[in-house]
């Protein structure tokens, strides 16, 4: 594999088709349990994807930028807790440049490497993370996964915002930082977490 750094002592970043590096005692069977976890979070991953984006298409085709703010403000945390709650997944979105989700500490180390990755040539797509890791006693899995700014999301997040919709973002978001990008960036991550699963 390519593009590959590592950015805690015991983790090999990998991308979304990688393999975790795990401890020399680590055996097949747990290896089999996290890649058939990593496939659960990336369908789960996927399906929330399509849900949120299907409803701002629909938003932004009903009433414009405006109406699609709302649905960002009010459905994704929704849709994101729903989510979470039928799949025993914590789901989230987060960025180096929040709108709403500031990253913990270990999700904003690895959104770093990801920027590093794509500033080494990497494409944004194939950008993504796992590793196990043990917390209060529980094995966890985390997975990450970059997003890549497409044309349609410059116009919330670009460089040149309406202003009567960056007043409204404004207001809705008042500590908002995710404008400024353009097309190809990252604009932030998914991340995936529960406890590893036998």
């Amino acid at each position: 594999m390519t593009n590959e750094r590592r950015i805690f002592p015991s983790l090999l970043v990998a991308t979304v088709l990688g393999v975790v590096a795990m401890p020399a005692h680590a055996d097949a069977s747990t290896d089999e349990a996290v890649q058939a976890q990593l496939q659960d979070y990336k369908a789960t991953m996927q399906a929330f994807g399509k849900t949120l984006k299907g409803e701002l298409q629909a938003a932004m085709k009903e009433g414009g930028p405006m109406a699609a703010v709302q649905v960002c403000n009010e459905r994704a945390p929704e849709i994101t807790a729903d989510m979470s709650a039928e799949s025993g997944y914590t789901l989230r979105r987060t960025s180096l440049k929040p709108r709403a989700t500031e990253p913990t500490d270990w999700e904003r180390v690895v959104l770093e490497d990801f920027e590093a990755r794509k500033a080494a040539g990497a494409p944004v797509d194939e950008i993504a993370w796992h590793e196990v890791k043990e917390v209060d006693g529980e094995k966890q899995l985390r997975f990450m996964k970059a997003i890549a700014t497409e044309g349609v999301c410059l116009t919330c997040h670009g460089q040149d915002v309406d202003p009567k919709l960056k007043a409204e973002i404004d207001r809705l978001y008042p500590d908002d930082q995710a404008t400024g990008f353009e097309e190809g960036d990252i604009r932030g991550a998914f991340s995936v977490t529960a406890a590893l699963e036998d």
